[in-house]
């Protein structure tokens, strides 16, 4: 089996959305006579740009599926634009109930668990960690972050709650790390998102733990690269807030999940596990090298056919675009769906602020001149993340719109389809003023 924690590198590094393009296409949108009574919901006609830079990709090969939705405020259905097939050579198109590896759009989700816990008054923002996890309570420090294991300091403060929702924790991840620690991580299973059951050149296969509280625990017994509360780095953190869950609520992390989230919000297609049944909607996953792509995770054959050994929270989840959008259209509604309450209101509107540390050294890294959440990038109004294959999911509270891309290939910057989306969003702009529909 092919595990790594991949990311979307680029679009940390970036804003979700590029500021102006962006808020102008919402308005735009939000001005549009879409109607509730639409079935479709495509309005591929009203971004003409968008739409072909959505099938240009499509019918080039580069990828099987680009499909992009568009909501505002607490309306039943984003609209799409794009499509696609769920993969090269089929003919089964894809929609709002298509079956997507979500990736590291799993953090949000698992952030706001925690909201919801420090809400019920069972953890607190800036408890230690511990006081639930108590291996946590005396951690070491690297003295080099890729140096020896045997060369450390104790670390001069505990890490947080608040650490762990935004990356400054300390704790490593097999993206950033390097040298011994990550050597340690592959050798005791510390593993995050899945890949494919096949072996993949370029990634050793790796035996993740025999179950999260497992995981949690080896962790623990590592060294942390940095000092808890000092440095933001992409980490193992939102995974460690999955055992986090099950000792504070008493409850399995992906079952605690389901009857605090997905049955609230209605997201019935959401899961660790893809049951046998539904593989039909599930696309498949491709990876890209030197220009050519070539499927990875097959949806006939796919891991996430099988039950994970270590439930991830960082980047566990397979989800529909339909499913998402009620997740985003909740925390635009500051926890409610339409009339319903899911999440208190002031546990929604403190994780979509700005978490970080004052201690944090945001110098250098992918989020500096940024803000962090609970488990998503906080900036200007926005919230939200981004997965390894290729999809983003955002909620922009000043324009009340919530957006997301959908496709599914590795790594994401093989292709610069986020650039181009923005550029074809500002052409149709430009043609919409020269209408006067802007």
């Amino acid at each position: 089996m092919a595990y790594r924690n991949f990311e979307t590198l680029d679009v940390s590094r970036r804003s979700l959305f590029r500021g102006g393009a962006y808020m102008a296409g919402a308005a735009a949108l939000a001005g549009m006579p879409f109607g509730r009574h639409l079935l479709a919901h495509n309005i591929d006609e009203a971004w003409p740009n968008v739409a072909a830079m959505a099938q240009k990709y499509v019918s080039d090969g580069k990828v099987a599926n680009l499909l992009l939705t568009f909501g505002t405020g607490q309306e039943d259905h984003a609209h799409t634009v794009g499509g696609g097939t769920l993969a090269k050579g089929s003919n089964a198109m894809v929609d709002e109930n298509t079956l997507y590896r979500i990736y590291s759009m799993t953090k949000p989700i698992t952030g706001m668990a925690i909201m919801m816990l420090i809400d019920d008054g069972l953890l607190g923002l800036d408890q230690p960690l511990y006081d639930v996890l108590p291996a946590y309570r005396d951690m070491q420090v690297l003295v080099d972050p890729e140096g020896p294991l045997e060369d450390t300091v104790p670390a001069d403060r505990p890490i947080t709650m608040r650490q762990l929702l935004t990356h400054t924790a300390g704790i490593g991840y097999s993206i950033t790390s390097k040298g011994p620690l990550l050597d340690a991580y592959n050798e005791n299973g510390i593993v995050g998102g899945r890949v494919s059951r096949q072996t993949i050149p370029g990634f050793p296969p790796v035996t993740p733990a025999p179950g999260l509280e497992v995981w949690a625990d080896r962790l623990a017994a590592l060294p942390l690269m940095y000092q808890p509360g000092s440095k933001w780095s992409y980490s193992n953190s939102i995974d460690l807030l999955g055992r986090v869950i099950e000792v504070a609520s008493g409850m399995e992390f992906e079952a605690f999940l389901k009857a605090r989230l997905f049955e609230p919000l209605g997201m019935t297609s959401t899961w660790m596990t893809v049951p046998e049944s539904e593989k039909g909607r599930l696309t498949d996953n491709y990876g890209v090298l030197l220009g050519n792509s070539f499927p990875i995770d097959p949806a006939s054959n796919s891991i996430y056919l099988d039950a994970p050994k270590v439930p991830s929270g960082g980047g566990g989840l397979v989800s529909t675009p339909k499913d998402y959008d009620r997740f985003l259209r909740m925390l635009l509604g500051y926890g409610k769906l339409g009339n319903e309450r899911v999440m208190g209101e002031l546990a929604v509107r403190i994780g979509v602020s700005d978490l970080l540390p004052d201690t944090a050294d945001m110098k250098g890294s992918w989020m500096e001149g940024q803000g962090h959440g609970a488990g998503g990038r906080s900036h200007n109004g926005t919230f939200g993340w981004g997965g390894a294959a290729g999809t983003l999911g955002a909620v922009d509270y000043d324009l009340g719109m919530r957006t997301a891309l959908w496709t599914q290939y590795m790594p994401t910057d093989a292709y610069p389809i986020r650039d181009e989306y923005m550029a074809a969003l500002e052409a149709d702009l430009t043609a919409m003023r020269e209408r006067g529909g802007v």
